[in-house]
């Protein structure tokens, strides 16, 4: 399969970064110099249904019919909300490991902080979570709006938008493709394309049968990005990655959801690499809208002082904030981290469900360190449901920062990751 990104064929290449010193993985050495004194975790919500119903372009693309799931549209379903609790669940037993909270804890306000979006699979998801995190706690889940409404510290909007603004925001996006920009970047998924609607069997589709002119965006490489003030970084409908990114994201939700992996593939015998790349349409169609430099420091702004703000709260112990992946996306982006690619996950850099993690710790010497990490389940937790636990953690990625260092056990000084987040702040105030 041909790439998106020329520095993600080196990625690969890599071997799986050593884990010995994440969470639950961390030595007896690690834990007796380092306590663990604050976290600050972005989630991803859980499993949901598709955004797009079977009346609509992606159920008249096929002539199979979707998965019936348990949720209304865009909601989260039975199966999300059980992963998520098993997640809280390990999420207690390993700080009660660290010896940040004993068992059965009963939180404050001053050292728990549980906020989430306040759309329905954002709320719920928070709640699965807090339920196995602290199933005694009382633990309250924050949400600015009645569901479903976008919360602006959550929306990826940008709010900051001129013809500056977007001339070097489009020279960002159109450099991932290239050469030939937008176009180069669909070519290059082109093959994955073809894949989708092989497994879709769009040739005998309703569309197909009534030669609805839309089928022709299938074949449109010209992708129009969208950028406008107070609205989120968008595709003009008609385009191959457009359109076929909805049926990536159905794919991906059923091969979570169907345990029948022959069913969830209308009949197709596909292997884990063709999964992966059916998802891979979702992820470029995410890099492109928000991961841009200069879009991410913009769309992300909010999210990115509020994490801040609550790494510096002295009585926070934990934050727990709930969102999408394009605020993973955004949030990781502009803090400058550098290029990764997720072993078992095919979806590569915010799988469902998937947590950004900051980790601060007091050292040895009295002074404070961080570390950060994706946390995720594999795909075969997910689709096996497994339950989570210390010697069967989820999985831990651990990211690294262009420009930084770390020390011998994997640590930043916090002092250097404050620096970033203000660099992210002072970016922003920077765009035209």
């Amino acid at each position: 399969m041909k790439c998106l990104f020329p520095s993600v064929i080196a990625l690969m290449l890599l071997s799986v970064p050593a884990m010995a010193e994440a969470q639950a993985q961390r030595s007896k050495e690690f834990k007796d110099k380092y306590q663990l004194k604050e976290v600050v975790v972005l989630s991803r919500h859980n499993i949901r249904s598709p955004l797009s119903d079977s009346k609509s372009d992606l159920g008249r693309m096929t002539p199979h019919k979707w998965t019936e799931w348990s949720a209304g549209k865009s909601e989260l379903t039975s199966r999300g909300g059980a992963l998520e609790t098993m997640m809280g669940q390990y999420f207690r037993k390993w700080l009660v490991d660290a010896g940040m909270f004993p068992e059965n804890y009963v939180p404050t306000a001053d050292d728990l902080n549980v906020i989430a979006n306040s759309m329905q699979r954002c709320i719920a998801t928070a709640q699965y979570f807090s339920s196995g995190f602290m199933p005694v706690g009382g633990v309250k889940v924050n949400h600015r709006y009645t569901p479903s409404k976008m919360d602006p510290l959550f929306n990826p909007q940008l709010t900051k938008v001129s013809p500056e603004f977007v001339a070097e925001a489009m020279r960002q996006i159109n450099a991932m493709g290239g050469e030939k920009g937008i176009v180069g970047i669909n070519e290059a998924i082109a093959p994955d394309y073809a894949l989708m609607t092989e497994v879709l069997d769009v040739k005998d589709s309703p569309m197909a049968k009534s030669n609805d002119p839309k089928l022709k965006a299938l074949d449109n490489y010209n992708t129009e990005i969208v950028l406008e003030k107070w609205a989120e970084p968008s595709m003009k409908a008609g385009s191959a990655l457009k359109e076929l990114n909805s049926a990536s994201d159905a794919f991906i939700l059923q091969y979570y959801e169907e345990p029948d992996t022959l069913k969830a593939a209308f009949g197709h015998n596909l292997t884990r690499k063709d999964w992966e790349r059916l998802a891979h349409v979702k992820d470029v169609y995410q890099d492109v809208l928000f991961t841009a430099p200069i879009v991410a420091v913009n769309v992300s702004h909010p999210l990115i002082q509020y994490m801040y703000d609550e790494l510096r709260s002295p009585d926070r112990k934990f934050t727990f904030l709930v969102g999408h992946d394009s605020n993973l996306s955004s949030v990781a982006t502009a803090l400058g981290v550098e290029e990764y690619e997720l072993p078992d996950a095919i979806e590569k850099k915010t799988p469902i469900g998937s947590k950004l993690v900051i980790e601060k710790f007091v050292g040895p010497d009295g002074e404070e360190y961080a570390d950060l990490n994706l946390v995720y389940q594999t795909v075969d937790q997910l689709r096996d449901m497994e339950l989570l636990d210390l010697n069967n953690p989820p999985q831990v990625y651990s990211l690294s920062l262009k420009g930084m260092t770390k020390n011998s056990y994997g640590l930043y000084k916090m002092s250097d990751l404050a620096d970033r987040f203000e660099q992210t702040l002072r970016a922003y105030e920077s765009i035209p």
